[in-house]
């Protein structure tokens, strides 16, 4: 019997606490459906991220006050609302404006057409619809710089 095996697990356990990734989830506009981005902050959380959840109908601006405040790793928004572009476009101006360098990833509803412009823009990456919680959690640990996906 190895007796040392439930030390290192709470030693583990510990350390994956301690270095854990803080994440913000957020839904931006007016977009009121907020079931997936619950299900991608509780998968992040489950797999040792810190999840900050913003919630529905955020601003580009509230959300980067809360990245500041919260000294976040990476920001994901969920939106299903058709403004993506626009609302991406306002989220990294006023990241650059407030000096937040965090990688960014959306998910949602976004047509395959508009994935390229965003990620020109600076958004690090677009999940669609079907991405497994798997697929998602490995891209949050890749952009921030703690895994391979």
């Amino acid at each position: 019997m190895d007796i040392s095996s439930p030390r290192q697990n709470l030693i583990g356990s510990y350390i994956s606490r301690v270095m854990a990734f803080k994440v913000l989830i957020t839904k931006l506009g007016l977009d009121g459906h907020d079931r997936g981005a619950k299900v991608i902050a509780k998968a992040l959380a489950d797999a040792g991220f810190e999840v900050v959840y913003l919630g529905i109908h955020q601003t580009p601006e509230a959300v980067v006050d809360a990245a500041l405040q919260e000294d976040v790793d990476a920001i994901g928004v969920s939106i299903l609302s058709g403004s993506h572009i626009e609302l991406a476009e306002d989220l990294l101006r006023i990241m650059r404006m407030k000096n937040v360098n965090v990688p960014v990833i959306f998910g949602g509803i976004i047509p395959p057409s508009d994935v390229e412009v965003m990620k020109k823009m600076g958004v690090y990456d677009v999940c669609g619809p079907g991405t497994s919680l798997k697929t998602i959690i490995e891209l949050f640990n890749k952009a921030i710089g703690g895994g391979e996906s």
